[in-house]
């Protein structure tokens, strides 16, 4: 997914000489062959995200269309004060790169999981927040990305990312996506999750249930059209997150399913905030907190019998 992103990038710098590049003394084999071309327009700041995010922001006020690359926590978390203050409040041209979300890095422990940067990054005045769910959507978001005027903040997974769309869908900035039509329930899924969330409308086709699925790439703006819209034609709704439960996709939607006084079922399917003491590949963790396609499935299923939904 990262290579799509940045090989789009470097396509466009190719037309466009306002294109900055910033890396926290990561991606070196992912940047190379932008900074050949270009490397008056590549810095690596080194391991100093708040100077990287800084730097990002004046260059952004003088004009320059810069991009900040990192692993989620290291740009999130710990230049969050920068990120709030120079980029978001400035409305500086900033694009925030972190790959790694959710359990990416999971190897690596709890200080590389990306966990709350949707909580964090929607709570920004003026800051966009999209999260592709392949390498298609990927590439369509780094074009739409340089359209787009003001703080923008885009999860990555890492590269292997399968790929959910075979024809290229129409992507715009703060407008859902619809990919399967079904009469009984509606998950609204975001980033790698969508690609489970396709699976998960096929198992429970088999066990008489049928879904929509809504993928929703974009976090910031919010498509609330695209959840009312469900809530009037559906009897329950699941929100899918890679991503603690609190703040991220589930909750944005809860905002509007209780302004709009929704009275069907919502359940948020998320990492719960009790950790277990466990690292390790990304699908072993998924496996622990209830996020593979099966135990997606298991716990909509369970739902829909609790509430006499799938009789």
């Amino acid at each position: 997914m990262r290579e799509a992103f940045f090989k789009t990038i470097e396509e466009i710098a190719d037309t466009r000489d306002d294109i900055f590049i910033l890396t926290g003394d990561l991606g070196f084999k992912l940047f190379d062959p932008f900074r050949e071309k270009y490397p008056e327009r590549f810095f690596d700041i080194g391991v100093a995200e708040s100077n990287m995010v800084g730097i990002a922001a004046g260059l952004a006020l003088s004009g320059k269309l810069v991009y900040c690359y990192s692993i989620v926590p290291f740009l999130v978390m710990r230049a969050f004060e920068q990120i709030r203050v120079d980029v978001a409040y400035h409305n500086a041209n900033v694009k925030l790169i972190g790959v790694g979300g959710g359990f990416s890095y999971g190897m690596e422990g709890f200080t590389h999981f990306g966990l709350e940067d949707l909580a964090l990054m929607r709570s920004l005045p003026n800051m966009a927040v999209v999260a592709p769910s392949d390498p298609v959507e990927a590439r369509l978001l780094a074009k739409l990305s340089c359209e787009h005027e003001g703080p923008m903040y885009i999860r990555l997974g890492k590269n292997g990312d399968l790929e959910v769309h075979k024809a290229v869908p129409d992507i715009r900035i703060g407008k859902a996506l619809k990919l399967r039509e079904g009469k009984d329930i509606v998950i609204f899924a975001i980033g790698n999750m969508v690609n489970v969330g396709c699976q998960v409308v096929d198992m429970l086709k088999s066990k008489g249930i049928n879904a929509t699925l809504i993928n929703m790439h974009t976090l910031k703006p919010l498509d609330a059209e695209a959840i009312l819209e469900c809530a009037s034609t559906h009897r329950a709704i699941y929100s899918l997150e890679e991503h603690i439960i609190n703040g991220g996709l589930g909750s944005a939607i809860a905002e509007v399913l209780s302004e709009g006084r929704y009275k069907g079922i919502f359940k948020r399917i998320a990492i719960p905030e009790n950790f277990h003491n466990a690292i390790g590949h990304a699908d072993h963790l998924r496996e622990i907190y209830g996020l593979t396609p099966e135990k997606v499935c298991d716990q909509i299923v369970n739902t829909m019998e609790r509430y006499s939904y799938g009789q």
